[in-house]
Formats: structure tokens, C-alpha cells, sequence
């Protein structure tokens, strides 16, 4: 325990100091007082050490017997408690400080989640606010336990990633909470990302707010957080108490990488288990094989047709890229994505024609 909160603790009086001043004052002892209230002596005793609380009953008597308003013991008692309940939780968060060094403590601070300089009691208990748990096991009980496979929670070398991980999730739902969702219609969903790919080719300034305003119609939620350092991940799906969540960033900063990690992860909330968590390249994830090839055949067809490629020649010139985009009403930058993946161009061919993706200069 820190020197400060001993001190403190040396200096928290219980009402039972109030109720000793009181006797001392009229020079009754502890045994009469007993006998006057009803009680053993040891009862009393354990009314002026703070062992025993002041309840409403006994609030009563002292106030027949002392002339002392049983309101004032009453709240006499419940600022003891509180100070006291607060003094104890300091002193468990005190030991947990350690738990801190999981956590994109730097981060957290610069997005104005937590606001302590320095690691230890107070950083603990705002980092466990911005999670909205109680104590590290019910942090990790949720932002661990449900994406970690066991093996990997035991890693030492992950701790940290983890750490980062459940606060970029944490950010998601966080954003999501200042959303006016109706309730998730799967039909609706599935329209509306027939009218979102109009927003592909165009690639308007505001096409990350159109894409939110969309989907939120359909009671699914698009969010975007900054990319932790030691959480590289593209984008995540999930449900969040009665909505599906899709989690994105701008990590790539290109328009082929944000709308394939769009609608892989729209795949998901369609076709996959409510409650199972997708994340998209995250180092050390195991996902599900079959359920990420589905996903990504999914977004594969929304962007571009199977078999496009039949339609290029040996070489692959800029002028064959557009006219591939114009006729599949798409971006070019989707069509070099593309190509880029399936090894039929060079990664450096083609970059030009992908669009900036800088989502906290477009939305914030």
C-alpha cells in the first residue's frame, strides 16, 4: 500500500468517534450506554470501533438516549462507508497498477479516455471506467476471453497486443453508444449494400459518413477508430448487445483495402453467428478458415465478378484497368487491388489509380 493511502486510512474516523465524544462529554461510560440502548457492551463497543454499521434502529435509539438527531448518525455512517468502500477499492487498484502495462496507456491518454500522468491507482480505476468493468478479472472475462483462444491469452509475448486489441474494441463500442439505432432488419442490410456500392467508383469526400448513415437504417452500426500500434487490424465484426458492430479503420490508407474489408466484414454479420467476434489481419488471430474464405468471397463479388481477369491481356496496361472499372461499374483502384492479389501484377503497378483513404480528416 502507498504511504498516501495509509495516511489516509490513519486519519478516516468512524461515528463511533462521534459517539465516544458524546459520552465522554456527559460522563457516561460504554457499559451505560449499553444498558440504555438495549445492547451487550461488546456491541457498543463494536459501534464506536466502526466494526459494526449504524442502521436505521440504532440511529433511533442513539438519538432517544444522546438527544442527537438519528440523521446526523445516518449520514454519519454512510460518509464513513463510502470514504471507506472508496479507501479499500484505492488500495486494490494500488495493486493492480502492473495490469496498466497491457494497456495503450499512450493512446487511451491522447484520445482523452483517461487523463492520470502516472501509473497507479487512479490510471487503473480510469482505464477500468473506460471499460466499463469493475476489476481487471471482468476485464479480462470480456475483452479477452471472448476473441483469445486459450493458448494465446497464455503467450507472455501477447499480453500487450491483447491489451491493445480490447481497447480498439472497447473504442468501437464506445462510438457505436452515441448511434440512434433501430432494430437490425437482415433484408434491409441486404439492399443496402447493393445502394453502397454506388459509393465504390464515385468515392465521394464524404463516402465513410454516407456508408455509417446507410447501414445505421438498417440497424447495423459502422464505426471507425484509430489503428493501436499494437493492434494492426484493418476492421472487426461483431454484436454488441442487440446490434451488429462493424469496426473499421483506415490502416492501409487505399480505397481497395477499405471496401473489401467492408464487405468481408458485412459478410459476417450476414451469414455468421451472432456470437462470434471477426477480425480482419489481426497477427496471431485463428480464425475460422471456412468462414473467412466465405467472407471473402462475398466481398469479392460485390467489388468485382469471378473471372474478370479472363478479360486482360498477357500485359496489363492503365488503360486496361479503367476500361475493367468502367465496364463492372467500379473504382480502378479496386481493379488493381485486385490484380495485385492474385499475383498478375506487380505490387508496384497500378497505385496511381487507388483512392486515399484517410478517414479522421473525412469524418472528424
Amino acid at each position: 500500500m502507498s504511504e498516501k493511502l495509509t495516511v489516509e486510512r490513519e486519519l478516516l474516523s468512524p461515528p463511533g468517534d462521534d459517539i465516544l465524544e458524546s459520552i465522554q462529554h456527559i460522563k457516561m461510560s460504554q457499559a451505560e450506554l449499553a444498558d440504555r440502548l438495549g445492547k451487550t457492551p461488546s456491541k457498543v463497543n463494536d459501534l464506536i470501533t466502526g466494526k459494526e454499521p449504524i442502521t436505521y434502529n440504532t440511529a433511533l435509539q442513539l438519538e432517544k438516549v444522546l438527544s442527537i438527531d438519528a440523521q446526523f448518525w445516518l449520514n454519519r455512517e454512510m460518509n464513513y462507508r463510502t470514504k471507506l468502500a472508496r479507501l479499500e477499492q484505492e488500495e486494490v487498484l494500488e495493486e493492480d497498477k502492473e495490469w496498466l502495462a497491457q494497456q495503450p496507456v499512450k493512446e487511451l491518454k491522447k484520445c482523452g479516455y483517461i487523463k492520470a500522468e502516472k501509473p497507479g491507482a487512479t490510471m487503473v480505476r480510469e482505464t477500468l471506467e473506460f471499460y466499463g468493468v469493475v476489476n481487471t478479472d471482468k476485464w479480462e472475462s470480456r475483452y479477452i476471453n471472448d476473441f483469445a483462444t486459450a493458448a494465446y491469452r497464455k503467450s507472455e509475448a501477447h499480453q500487450a497486443t491483447l491489451g491493445s486489441m480490447a481497447a480498439w474494441l472497447r473504442m468501437g463500442e464506445k462510438e457505436m453508444q452515441k448511434m440512434q439505432l433501430p432494430e437490425y432488419n437482415k433484408d434491409v442490410f441486404r439492399s443496402t449494400l447493393e445502394e453502397i456500392k454506388i459509393l465504390v467508383p464515385e468515392q465521394p469526400v464524404d463516402f465513410a459518413k454516407q456508408l455509417q448513415q446507410k447501414c445505421a437504417k438498417a440497424g447495423v452500426a459502422v464505426v471507425y477508430t484509430l489503428c493501436l500500434p499494437k493492434a494492426p487490424v484493418s476492421g472487426a465484426s461483431r454484436w454488441f448487445r442487440t446490434n451488429p458492430l462493424i469496426q473499421l479503420t483506415d490502416r492501409h490508407k487505399t480505397n481497395d483495402h477499405f471496401w473489401f474489408t467492408f464487405y468481408h466484414e458485412a459478410a459476417h454479420v450476414l451469414l455468421h453467428a451472432k456470437k462470434e467476434v471477426f477480425f480482419e489481419e489481426f497477427e496471431g488471430y485463428k480464425p475460422d478458415k471456412q468462414k473467412e474464405e466465405e467472407a471473402n468471397a462475398f466481398a469479392a463479388k460485390y467489388l468485382l465478378p469471378e473471372g474478370f481477369e479472363d478479360e486482360l491481356p498477357f500485359k496489363i496496361m492503365d488503360e486496361d484497368v479503367e476500361a475493367v472499372a468502367k465496364k463492372y461499374k467500379t473504382h480502378p483502384g479496386i481493379v488493381v487491388g485486385r490484380l495485385q492479389h492474385n499475383g498478375l501484377v506487380k505490387y508496384s503497378f497500378g497505385n496511381k489509380h487507388k483512392a486515399k483513404v484517410d478517414l479522421f480528416n473525412t469524418i472528424i
